[in-house]
């Protein structure tokens, strides 16, 4: 047996394809290395260049390598982006996801793991939310995603497919062993963006929004180490091996921090003072989202390790570091 991992160069996709190696997992990536970086992915796995969207190719790799599972990372995440270009989206996220889901119920894989979002709630309030909240997403990344959720359903019901949606809230840090990070340029990570600020690779961080319904103005947010992330995703793939039932649950931790604290606990684990801008608010963006995260832990038996903002924070500073001496030597 073996993992096809798409988007396994990039952020989530490349810790989890770390993850995936340290269990003994035989792993495929394919990732056409638009945002993502072949150095990012573990040597012990299997890189294809490639297109999801590429039927005969997925078609191929299932036979040559045995694939029983597939865990999709693939697509674009932008929200202001999304509004901006939402064709672009649909295509990216909704689209070649079609394609990849017929490719795998063709090719008899019926394990199937989809990184979802918090953005399918829309605007939830400031209460943990729930997966049987109403879906209620602000802008067509969040609808980009939730088209893809519904094909999942309609697909595993007409076939001999089952599939683990885990709807993330805001993936933040870095491999604790320093492996690898957020490593993508002029990312929007809010974390990530701090992090380069304190450390001078960025002249200033900017607040977009600071007149919404939170307690200090400012966006509050759900943030979860991209390790413990990767975690609830082999619980997934565990869960559908074992013949769980197809299955949406959140990825969180069930409190939240204002960008305000957020940039403030930068600042006290790098020991450095940055500039910060206010700027007016984004298009998309939502003033709280919290996640209730019962269901993964019941279910799926998750249970986060690295629960801690500061925690968090180190990591991405500590690869931000490396990054930059990596940087430095290319």
């Amino acid at each position: 047996m073996a993992v096809l991992v798409t988007g396994g160069a990039g952020y989530i996709g490349s810790h989890m394809v770390w993850r995936l190696v340290d269990a003994g997992e035989a792993v495929v990536v394919l990732d056409r290395l638009s945002t993502g970086f072949r150095w990012a992915v573990a040597p012990e796995a299997t890189l294809v260049e490639g297109d999801i969207a590429d039927e005969a190719l997925v078609v191929r790799l299932v036979a040559e390598h045995g694939i029983d599972a597939i865990i999709h990372f693939a697509g674009s995440i932008v929200v202001p982006d999304s509004v901006a270009d939402p064709l672009e989206y649909y295509l990216n996220n909704t689209v070649k996801s079609r394609a990849l889901i017929a490719a795998a119920i063709g090719a008899g894989v019926r394990h199937f793991i989809f990184s979802s979002t918090a953005a399918v709630y829309g605007d939830a309030g400031t209460e943990p939310v729930v997966e049987t909240a109403p879906l209620s997403p602000q802008s067509p990344y969040g609808r980009s995603k939730l088209m893809t959720e519904m094909m999942l359903e309609d697909a595993s019901r007409a076939h001999d497919f089952r599939y683990v949606a885990l709807r993330y809230f805001n993936v933040a840090g870095a491999d604790p062993r320093g492996r690898t990070g957020q490593s993508t340029r002029g990312a929007t990570h809010l974390i990530k963006v701090a992090c380069e600020t304190a450390l001078g690779k960025r002249d200033r961080i900017e607040i977009f929004g600071t007149d919404y319904d939170t307690p200090d103005g400012t966006c509050v947010r759900d943030y979860i180490h991209v390790t413990d992330l990767a975690n609830a995703h082999a619980d997934a793939l565990a869960y559908l091996r074992a013949g769980g039932d197809s299955l949406v649950a959140n990825c969180g931790y069930g409190h939240g921090y204002s960008v305000r604290a957020v940039i403030d606990a930068v600042r006290r684990v790098s020991g450095r003072d940055f500039e910060v801008a206010t700027r007016e608010r984004r298009a998309g963006d939502v003033p709280a989202v919290v996640a209730n995260s019962t269901r993964a832990r019941a279910k799926l038996g998750w249970r986060p390790e690295h629960d801690d903002l500061d925690q968090c924070v180190a990591t991405a500073l500590a690869w931000e570091e490396a990054l930059g001496r990596r940087n430095q030597r290319d």
